[in-house]
Formats: structure tokens, C-alpha cells, sequence
């Protein structure tokens, strides 16, 4: 059966991310649009005149144009008016539109920053953000009702799609690049330019290729782009900007001396950077910089969310600046759920996902990525002086995630021994108490933690680790490793 996890449905392409499967996960958010989801976006019930609306995007995997395509032509088949983009296009490009177009929902097909083996279908909301886990829920009632029913998907052709006005393609770009542009501060961007910020960006081979360039040509910097290409493998990569991922980034930057690297996920709505000595800027890192940008130069006001895995970095801002925090688990459709229920400053996860105030409530990596061109102009320094000053300020944070690999079959007996495990110490440190919300993170006296978490998305395992060094960090690592190997004699 068919489920969705930390952010939509995601699987191996041609294994169980067929396009029969792709089909009938179509046919279940139809079913959703058209029995329990026609609520416009001011909340308005759709007369019985008007067809829900939705919106459909895609990105450079293998594949993905026509599973998009066929998503298209079944909900059109079930009288929804569709609006298919002409080409690939960024996540939060086609979040936006769904909130101009003022549809009932979108559908993505992206796995995001998953590797290139992977796809998936993601479902945002008419609010332009992830769908929260009560609809995700409702689609997923609709599915299994129809897989009990023996319900086939409706389809038509492109043709007949289009003779009835079911379909229609369009562009976001355009659109998109002036709504982001327009948040930025305008004083600084405008002001802020004695000389050209020399930046290059790095799509990963994904969605975001040539949209990040553009807007930051328009904003007047000095401009490359490298995996800028279609391809569907990401030229051996997977399309996350995380530091192993971003060895060409860290080179091309020092030896074409630019002041800083941009990178992108595979559908850009995630963030990494590389600062103008090729060292890794981490989402932690860029998440603490912005809130307090936005907190001290913008003078924005509001809650903080992140997810479980987060840096105790943003804890300490939020208690600096007086705002309240919340913390919930893996998957920014939690963040989301806070951020339409609250009034909510800025919102981030670990995997580089952050969501800011005066926006639609989605994670956006181009959106961001210009944050940090206008944090570097507004204090006229570069990226990595920016880190330290911050590091000196409310002390230094080192971070690393692994990754291990497991086979599907050993994940009840692992939650099953973490569910038991419960030590006293780890790597010599007492270990002061233990987060399961979402996985399980072992906090230890005097700073640092450890959490081991199960894949939403993966056959993996993520070990994540925070301490004052990196030494501390790779020996809790190293522990965690551990903990899992033990799981052969449990």
C-alpha cells in the first residue's frame, strides 16, 4: 500500500513509483479535490458550477515529465482544470502559483533531494505550502477506498484535455523571480552593490537551473553556473546541498575566487553554501544567521519552529530575543501546520528546508539563498566572517549527519531495541534525557546530543550529532554506529 511520509510519496522508479501507481494516487487526490477538498483558498466552499483547480509541476528526474503528464490527464478526467507547467520547474515556484492561481492544490513530482533512483509526488495545499497530515490523511482514505472498490483511474488524452479546457500550460518563472525579489529589502539590494558580489550557484543538477542565476543577476551580482544541465543520474550525485555533495562548489569558488557558492536540492526548496574559502555552510548555520537578521535588521517579530534534529543554536536566539519556540518532528508539513496556525517568524529543519514571515508557508531554497546576498551586503562581510562573528557571539556549534544504509526487513526489530534502549552515559557524558518524538535524540549534560532516526523516505538510517567541536561530534557519531551494529545480537 501505498503511503505518504515525511513529505508525500516517494520510491524507486519502476519498482513500486510506477506510472499504475502514479495513476491511482492521481485518482485518490482527485477523489479528495472533488468529494473533500473543494475549499478555495479564503475558505469559501466551490459552487457546484466552478471545478476544483490544480496545479501540476515536475522536476528533471527520469521520468518525471511524464508522470506528471499522466497525473494531468486523470484529473482532468475527473473534471478538474489543470494547469500543467511547460518544463521542469522549482517546488516553491509552482507553491506560488498555486496561491496566484487561487487552486485547490498542486502536485509535485520531485523526491526532492532523494537519489537519483528515487521519485515521488508531493501535494501542497491551496495555501501554497505542504499539506498537512489531516489531508494527507483524506488522500490517503481515498486511496485505500478505491484499492478495496477495485476503482481504476479516469483518463483522457492531451487532446481532449484541451478541447474541453481542462488543461492548460503555462510558466512560473517569470512570476516567481519578481514575487522573491520583491521581499527582499530594496534599500540594500539597491545600495548595497560597491562592487559586484561575484556568486556562483550550483542546482545539483536539479529544478532550480536558472532560476537562482537569474534573480541574482537581476540584483546586480557577477553570475556562473555549474551542473547546470539536465541530468536525470545528477552526474553521479545526490541532489542534496550537503557538504559531500558540494566538492566542485568548494573548488570552483576558491579558484575562480568568488565571494560565495549557492547550491540547491533537486527541487530547490533546500539550501547549502559554501563561503569564499570553499568551507561548507551548514543549514544549522544558515538558519541561526537568518533569524538573526530578520530579528535585528528587519525587525520582524514571531514564533520560531524546528524540527527535532535542529541546532540548539536557534534555542539560544529565540530565548535572546524573547520568542517563543516550538520543536516538532522530521517533515516541514509540521512546520507548516504552525505556521498557518500561528504567528510564526521563520521556520527550518535540518535538511536545509526554511520558510520565512511575508511568504507563502513553504520552505524555499532560491528565496533564501537571496537572504544571504542581502545578509552579506547589509553587514558588508563575507559569509564566513559572518559565521564566526555569530560562533563567538552565542558559542560554537559543530554538526555532521550519517547515513547508513539497512534493509528494510531489520527496521521493526531497530525501532524495537531503541524503543528499550536507554543508556546512562554516551561517549563518557551523562546522558540527561531522551526525545522519541520523532526517533530518538539522546541529550547529554553540558551541550551536545545524539539522535538515530529511521528514513521517512529511505532505506537509511540518519545519525545526526551536535557538539562544541568536531572531534565530540565524530566520537557521538561513531557511538551511534555502534548502537546500530549491536541490533545483529539483539
Amino acid at each position: 500500500m501505498i503511503q505518504f511520509g515525511t513529505d508525500g510519496w516517494r520510491d524507486i522508479i519502476a519498482d513500486d513509483f510506477t506510472f499504475d501507481n502514479v495513476r491511482d494516487v492521481a485518482q485518490a487526490v482527485s477523489d479528495y479535490l472533488n468529494d473533500e477538498g473543494q475549499t478555495s483558498q479564503n475558505h469559501q466552499p466551490s459552487t457546484a458550477n466552478q471545478k476544483p483547480k490544480l496545479v501540476i509541476g515536475y522536476d528533471t528526474r527520469f521520468l518525471s515529465d511524464k508522470f506528471a503528464r499522466e497525473v494531468a490527464l486523470v484529473a482532468a478526467a475527473n473534471g478538474i482544470k489543470v494547469f500543467l507547467t511547460r518544463t521542469f520547474a522549482p517546488t516553491p515556484a509552482v507553491s506560488l502559483s498555486t496561491v496566484d492561481m487561487k487552486a485547490d492544490g498542486a502536485v509535485l513530482i520531485t523526491a526532492s533531494h532523494n537519489p537519483p533512483q528515487y521519485n515521488g509526488f508531493k501535494f501542497k495545499a491551496s495555501y501554497g505550502g505542504s499539506a498537512t497530515p489531516e489531508i494527507t490523511r483524506r488522500i490517503e482514505e481515498c486511496y485505500i477506498k478505491n484499492q478495496k472498490e477495485n476503482k481504476k483511474p479516469k483518463i483522457i488524452s492531451m487532446e481532449e484535455a484541451q478541447e474541453r479546457e481542462l488543461l492548460d500550460l503555462f510558466d512560473p518563472k517569470d512570476r516567481y523571480i519578481a514575487h522573491i525579489l520583491s521581499i527582499l529589502d530594496q534599500e540594500v539590494i539597491s545600495g548595497g552593490l560597491k562592487r559586484k558580489l561575484k556568486v556562483v550557484v550550483d542546482p545539483l543538477f536539479g529544478a532550480g537551473r536558472g532560476y537562482l542565476s537569474d534573480a541574482l543577476r537581476t540584483v546586480g551580482c557577477e553570475v556562473e553556473e555549474i551542473h547546470g544541465e539536465v541530468n536525470p543520474g545528477f552526474g553521479g550525485l545526490n541532489p542534496e546541498p550537503i557538504a559531500e555533495n558540494l566538492d566542485d562548489l568548494k573548488e570552483y569558488v576558491v579558484e575562480k575566487n568568488f565571494d560565495v557558492g549557492l547550491a540547491l536540492d533537486g527541487d530547490a526548496d533546500r539550501i547549502g553554501a559554501v563561503d569564499e574559502s570553499g568551507v561548507f555552510v551548514n543549514s544549522h548555520q544558515i538558519f541561526a544567521l537568518l533569524l538573526e537578521h530578520l530579528v535585528q535588521k528587519r525587525g520582524w517579530t514571531g514564533g520560531v519552529v524546528k524540527t527535532v534534529s535542529t541546532t540548539q543554536m536557534i534555542d539560544i536566539l529565540a530565548h535572546k530575543y524573547g520568542l517563543d519556540i516550538f520543536v516538532t518532528p522530521v517533515g516541514f508539513k509540521y512546520i507548516c501546520q504552525h505556521i498557518l496556525e500561528k504567528d510564526i517568524l521563520i521556520g527550518g529543519e535540518e535538511s536545509g528546508g526554511i520558510g520565512i514571515k511575508n511568504y507563502i508557508p513553504e520552505r524555499d531554497g532560491i528565496l533564501i539563498s537571496l537572504f544571504l546576498i542581502e545578509i552579506m551586503l547589509c553587514n558588508n562581510k563575507a559569509l564566513g566572517q559572518l559565521i564566526d562573528e555569530l560562533m563567538d557571539r552565542i558559542g560554537h556549534f559543530y554538526y555532521d549527519r550519517w547515513d547508513v544504509e539497512i534493509n528494510k526487513t531489520i527496521k521493526p526489530a531497530l525501532l524495537n531495541y531503541l524503543e528499550e534502549f536507554n543508556p546512562a552515559s554516551l561517549i563518557g557524558r551523562k546522558v540527561s534525557s531522551i526525545d522519541n518524538q520523532d526517533g530518538y535524540k539522546y541529550h547529554l549534560e553540558n551541550n551536545g546530543w545524539l539522535m538515530i532516526r529511521p528514513s521517512g523516505t529511505e532505506a537509511v538510517v540518519r545519525l545526526y550529532a551536535e557538539a562544541e567541536s568536531v572531534e565530540r561530534v565524530s566520537d557521538l557519531l561513531k557511538a551511534g554506529k555502534e548502537i546500530l551494529d549491536s541490533i545483529s545480537s539483539y
